[in-house]
């Protein structure tokens, strides 16, 4: 890539990158603390997740939090068409331009959709340790194996999810701290999840409203992440897997009924759709408990969107099934916690149990609303998960209901979502 077009590229995009501080409200993300204390390591951080999912202003928001001045770090976008020539030679030529620009010598680099750039983690590898560095990518291609080879025990990784229910909050600027003692914010909370749960958390959707925004973001995923993965003829039954899916949260997955769905006939093709929408965290899959890892695998999966706004836009109307959406949004909160999830399904059935260790630690079944038809169903699925792991708690997350129910020697905690989401940590 010709030099001068390359310092002319980095000198605008630091220009405006810089212009933004100040010109936005930043939403203080839950992951930032995390972050800043990761780079005492000394080790380069990797930032996944979804497209617009707010990864760009974390890191605008890690330099106003580090207090960087000027010269003393670097913001470089690779999601740029100007650099779409750009090759591995070239990033030799992003070192000449901090020292002739007098940038400061072990300045901070932060580096946005990396992966539009092939063979960046060797130059990671070879200035890390010169720079702190932050990555950010739209594509779990960045933790492949042949990645990891390289920079193994040299780099740290993090997700970022969309607004979480309590940034929503923060969004909106309403305070929760008084929330307990203040029956009129309560009710205002209650309102904002309903809003929550529809709208979802990508920020722009958030703040514009606009269904043209999600459409016309999922549409460039499609084709960004997955559609140019594979061969043209597959378009239209990509896009029929997508549908399918968006329509289908919180339910489980059978590859077969995909192939019949896209006359797809090779079930390791359905396969590799399913793996490609979940590297670029469009969806999550996930397995069955059970003891036996061979079980495991062989078992179906369940299926949730990266972000329930999509699946109200784009998949189907929230009146046909409020409980599979509220579901699809307490598996993004635990995720968002790092936790590893599984369902449970024997006789009865439990919606996640979280594992820790060797050990399934926690149990939590989700319900739109306890009545009469469901209670029994639901308790018992509950329990049942609770008795196979040995657990003497477990959750039942509504949409506003709470209540204790002591049943078999196990206590059951009947919690609203919304109070969950903001209570725990």
């Amino acid at each position: 890539m010709d030099r001068e077009k390359l310092y002319y590229v980095l000198y605008e995009q630091q220009q405006d990158f810089v212009g933004r501080r100040g010109a936005t409200k930043l939403v203080s993300r839950e992951l930032t603390s995390k972050v800043l204390s990761l780079f005492r390591l000394k080790l380069p951080i990797i930032i996944t997740g979804v497209r617009r999912a707010g990864k760009s202003t974390l890191m605008e928001i890690l330099v106003h939090e580090l207090q960087l001045p000027k010269k003393s770090y670097l913001y470089v976008n690779f999601n740029d068409e100007r650099l779409s020539a750009f090759s591995v030679d070239d990033f030799q030529l992003i070192l000449d331009f901090l020292v002739e620009q007098k940038y400061m010598e072990s300045c901070y680099l932060f580096i946005d959709e990396i992966q539009e750039a092939a063979s960046w983690e060797k130059w990671i590898d070879r200035i890390k340790e010169k720079h702190s560095v932050v990555i950010t990518g739209s594509n779990s291609s960045l933790l492949s194996k042949e990645i990891s080879t390289i920079l193994t025990g040299r780099s740290v990784h993090v997700t970022l999810f969309p607004f979480s229910f309590k940034e929503f909050l923060n969004f909106k600027e309403i305070t929760i701290d008084k929330m307990t003692l203040d029956l009129k914010i309560q009710a205002q909370v209650r309102r904002e999840f309903s809003r929550y749960l529809i709208t979802g958390g990508i920020a722009k959707y958030v703040v514009e409203d606009d269904a043209r925004i999600l459409s016309e973001l999922y549409e460039n995923m499609i084709y960004r992440d997955i559609i140019k993965r594979f061969t043209l003829r597959l378009e239209k039954s990509i896009k029929e897997v997508s549908l399918y899916l968006l329509s289908n949260v919180s339910k489980e997955l059978s590859l077969r009924t995909l192939s019949r769905l896209t006359d797809i006939t090779n079930l390791s093709t359905i396969k590799s759709i399913l793996d490609s929408f979940e590297s670029a965290f469009m969806f999550f899959f996930v397995p069955r408990f059970d003891f036996s890892l061979r079980k495991q695998v062989q078992n179906p999966r369940k299926v949730y969107c990266v972000d329930t706004g999509f699946v109200t836009t784009l998949g189907f109307r929230v009146s046909e099934d409020k409980g599979r959406i509220l579901e699809n949004a307490v598996f993004l909160e635990l995720q968002r916690r790092n936790k590893e999830v599984y369902y449970f399904s024997e006789k009865q059935e439990c919606d996640f149990v979280i594992k820790e260790g060797a050990k399934i630690r926690e149990a939590i079944q989700v319900c739109y609303t306890l009545n009469m038809e469901n209670k029994e169903r639901e308790v018992e699925g509950l329990v049942a998960a609770l008795t196979k792991f040995n657990l003497k708690e477990g959750f039942i997350l509504t949409y506003d209901q709470e209540e204790e129910i002591v049943i078999e020697g196990k206590k059951v905690k009947v919690r609203p979502v919304w109070k969950w989401m903001i209570e725990c940590i």
